[in-house]
Parts: C-alpha cells; sequence; structure tokens
C-alpha cells in the first residue's frame, strides 16, 4: 500500500491541497491500510465494498470525519489505475439495466451527457417501483405499472419535469423493445403530461437589479473576481449554466475577440465578447485563477481545483449573489439572466430573431415565448374595457 499512498500524496499536491489537509488524509489513509492488514486484505482486493466496511467502523468508533469517503475514494481510483487492482463487484441486474439503456443512448441516440444523467435516475425509480424486492422481470411491466409510476410523479413534480419524466420512460420503454427484452410496444402507454406553448410568462430582473447582482461581488478577493466573470458571461451573453462550465482557455480568441460556446444538442457557436466580459475575464485569469492542470476557465475555490462539476454549481452561485446584493425572485437559478437578457433586449427594441440570434435558440417558436413580456406592444393593441371610462 505504500507505493498507492505516495501516488496519493502527489495527487493531492497537484490538485492544490494545503498541506494540513493533505497531512489529515494521508494519516487517516495510514489507518486504513493498518486495517487492511487486519483484515487481512491486500491492496488489489480493496472494492467499494471494503471502503463501506472500513467506514462503517470508523463511524462506530467515533473517528468519521467528513472529507474521509473523498479520501478513500481517491484512492480506490489510483488503485484501478494501478495494474494490481481486482475487478469491481459484479454489476446487479437493475444497474446491468440502466447501463445498457445509458449505452443506448450514448450510442445509438447520440444524447449528450446531461441528458443521459437526468434519465437515468428517473428510469431506475420506475424499475424500482415496479420491482421493489427482486431483480427486474422486464416482461412483466404493464400499462397499469406506467401509468401508475406517471401519476405518482406528477403529484409531486412540476409540469416542466413531469414532461422529461415521460419522456425518459418512452425512450427507456422504446430500448427495450429494440433490443428484445419486452414483446410489446409500451412506449404507447406512457400518458402525455397535459401542457401548453407559450402558457408561461418568463420570470426576469429589471437591468438595475442585474447590475445590483454584478456591484455585490467583491472583485478584490479571488472568488469575487471569478464569479463576477461568471455572472457577466451569463447578463451578457446568455450562457447557460452548462455552457459556462464547460468552458475551457482553448475556447477564448483573444485576437479575434470571440468566445466558443458548447450549447445543447451538441451545437457549437462563435460569440463575440463584449470589452467589459473580456476585461473581467483577463482579470480572473491573471490574477485569480489557481494554477491548475485542468483546461477549465472557471476553477473551484477549493482543493481539488478543478472545473465545476456540473450546472447546479453555477446556479448556486447564482442564489448566493441574489441573496448578497438582496435580490428577492420567485425565480432563481443560472437562467433568470437568460431571461431578463432577452427581455431588456426586447424593451431596447430588438426583434424576436435577433433575441433568438443570442440566445441561440434553434426553432423560433422558442423565442416567440418573451412577446408575452413586450408590455408597451401588449398596451398599443388592448382593447378597452367597457365602460371603463364612465
Amino acid at each position: 500500500m505504500a507505493s498507492h499512498l505516495q501516488a496519493y500524496a502527489q495527487r493531492l499536491h497537484d490538485d492544490g491541497y494545503a498541506t494540513q489537509s493533505g497531512q489529515l488524509q494521508l494519516r487517516m489513509l495510514a489507518h486504513f491500510s493498518q486495517w487492511l492488514e487486519r483484515q487481512r486484505i491486500t491492496a488489489p482486493a480493496v472494492t467499494s465494498s471494503t471502503l463501506e466496511r472500513y467506514v462503517r467502523s470508523r463511524r462506530k468508533a467515533g473517528k468519521l470525519r467528513r472529507g474521509d469517503p473523498a479520501a478513500l475514494s481517491r484512492l480506490l481510483g489510483i488503485l484501478r489505475c494501478s495494474h494490481t487492482e481486482s475487478p469491481s463487484a459484479p454489476l446487479t441486474a437493475t444497474q446491468v439495466v440502466l447501463r445498457q439503456f445509458q449505452h443506448y443512448l450514448r450510442q445509438e441516440r447520440s444524447l449528450a451527457e446531461a441528458t443521459i444523467t437526468h434519465y437515468t435516475p428517473i428510469v431506475a425509480a420506475f424499475l424500482a417501483e415496479c420491482f421493489p424486492t427482486g431483480a427486474p422481470d422486464l416482461q412483466q411491466i404493464s400499462a397499469s405499472d406506467i401509468a401508475g409510476f406517471v401519476r405518482h410523479q406528477a403529484e409531486r413534480i412540476t409540469t416542466k419535469h413531469a414532461s422529461t419524466v415521460v419522456t425518459a420512460l418512452r425512450s427507456f420503454l422504446r430500448h427495450l423493445l429494440d433490443r428484445g427484452a419486452i414483446a410489446t410496444n409500451l412506449a404507447a402507454c406512457v400518458p402525455t403530461i397535459a401542457t401548453w406553448k407559450l402558457s408561461t410568462v418568463p420570470k426576469f430582473l429589471p437591468a438595475a437589479q442585474i447590475q445590483r447582482i454584478l456591484d455585490a461581488c467583491d472583485r478584490d478577493t479571488a472568488v469575487g473576481k471569478r464569479n463576477y466573470t461568471i455572472l457577466l458571461l451569463l447578463a451578457r451573453l446568455g450562457l447557460r449554466a452548462g455552457e459556462v462550465v464547460a468552458l475551457t482557455l482553448d475556447d477564448v480568441d483573444w485576437e479575434a475577440g470571440l468566445i466558443t460556446v458548447r450549447g445543447k444538442g451538441k451545437r457549437v457557436a462563435h460569440m463575440p465578447v463584449p470589452v467589459d466580459v473580456g476585461a473581467a475575464l483577463t482579470d480572473y485569469l491573471r490574477h485569480a485563477r489557481p494554477a491548475c492542470a485542468s483546461r477549465r476557465v472557471f476553477i473551484r475555490a477549493k482543493a481539488p481545483l478543478n472545473g465545476f462539476a456540473n450546472s447546479i454549481a453555477i446556479c448556486s452561485l447564482v442564489d448566493r449573489a441574489l441573496e448578497t446584493a438582496g435580490v428577492e425572485s420567485a425565480c432563481r437559478g443560472a437562467h433568470l439572466f437568460r431571461h431578463s437578457l432577452a427581455t431588456q433586449m426586447l424593451t431596447q427594441g430588438a426583434s424576436l430573431p435577433e433575441i433568438g440570434d443570442v440566445l441561440r435558440h434553434r426553432h423560433p417558436d422558442t423565442t416567440a415565448i418573451y412577446a408575452k413580456v413586450d408590455l408597451a406592444a401588449l398596451r398599443s393593441i388592448a382593447l378597452s374595457w367597457p365602460g371603463g371610462n364612465q
């Protein structure tokens, strides 16, 4: 185990962990090594279940620290990269079904990883509801199982999320039919969630409140410089949270003044960088971005010094920025800035096609909803209320 601990120490150094934090992790892993010896478990035999047993023993002894499970997972990753690591524990029958579904979405449907990540837990929940006590017998899935699951889900989630549930379920059932796991097209039995185009009004913030949020960033700190730059990208270019996460150093063309944005559906767009965005980005990269091996533009403030894991981190950053600025909004998250940009462009006279170009909408119908927030135009065509002047 000694050689693996040396590799672990090197990884801590590469990921930017503080010396004290690294020492605490190595001390715990040294204890883990001793525990393995007492259990007569060699390094090649360590699996995820081994880590779970050790964590339970540490918790029972009252010695489990918050970061211990993550440290053990990193060690297991190092073991798996070595030639001495034994195979992982066999997958359960449900896990096999989910892996096959993921492979279908990835290889045959060419869906984005974010979509696969959304669909997988939905299908896992469906299988758990249909087969709560044992391995899934896919031939036993019935129309009533499908309707019951959709009904239970729709009772506790938003209409938009419910639409995602039925889409994921239809995709899964088509996959089962394609590979012969079921004999009938059960996808046709998935209920339709009633939705109406343009039935909602986009939530947005006035330009003054957007500026208030930007001004509240403490740009004297490294985290403040990073957050300010992220918020500017959301406010000026209308980027989605996942697009901000995915930005790399290679995506910025300083000579042309362009930034490459990798959007939904694997679409790529080259967008001009506004002056204030370019200045903020330059300030962050020169004075605040940690030195690390990652090519991501935006790096976590604490070790491991990698890019953000997913779009949730950006949405959480936005929520904290609203709280710091004292701005209240019924709608939260990064998309609030995207809606606000579109609304601001509309009030300044931009056409819906122009807004669609900036937001990189594939279909004009997606942009049409912003016509609802053009209050001046709506007032001009509104009829007078009968008797209203009496």
